[in-house]
């Protein structure tokens, strides 16, 4: 697991995309930061945090499981909306991310010490922020908040067509 100084520069490193060097980068970034398939990954509340777990998502989707492309991207970016609000809105000094697979469904959840609850707002045409949650419903089968002893789980799942 990577303290907070160790992301800027496992971020560096990793592009985005990383196209034909795909594998390398997956086991590059997973090695580095941890695995959030096995455990859930611990990431400082910094908006770098969202590059970071949108690579952590891209090689567990697109590498490790496979899954089609348009669901990993959906995925992808709904990660990055879930971590964005975490660091956003929490305060807190950490968070975390875990990522499931079982026959047909993929689930991945943010983790954070703050009991707020998210909101779905409308959206409007115009609107330049609070689209996050709107995408998540949008793009996912289904999500929820659990609520925990200290903090919650906020978490979307989506469809995965059997093999």
């Amino acid at each position: 697991m990577a303290g907070q100084g160790d992301v800027a520069g496992v971020t560096d490193r990793v592009p985005e995309f990383p196209g034909e060097a795909e594998e390398e980068a997956a086991r590059q970034v997973l090695g580095a930061v941890g695995d959030p398939t096995a455990e859930q990954v611990s990431l400082p509340n910094r908006p770098e945090s969202a590059r970071l777990a949108r690579q952590l998502a891209h090689a567990v989707l697109t590498v490790r499981w496979a899954l089609p492309c348009t669901l990993a991207e959906n995925a992808v970016l709904l990660v990055s909306e879930l971590v964005g609000n975490a660091v956003r809105h929490t305060g807190a000094h950490c968070f975390g991310l875990r990522m499931m697979q079982r026959s047909g469904w993929v689930r991945i959840e943010v983790r954070d010490p703050s009991r707020g609850l998210p909101c779905l707002l409308p959206v409007h045409d115009l609107d330049t922020s609070g689209r996050g949650l709107f995408l998540v419903d949008t793009l996912s089968d289904r999500w929820g908040v659990d609520l925990l002893p200290r903090g919650k789980t906020t978490w979307f799942e989506m469809r995965v067509a059997d093999r």
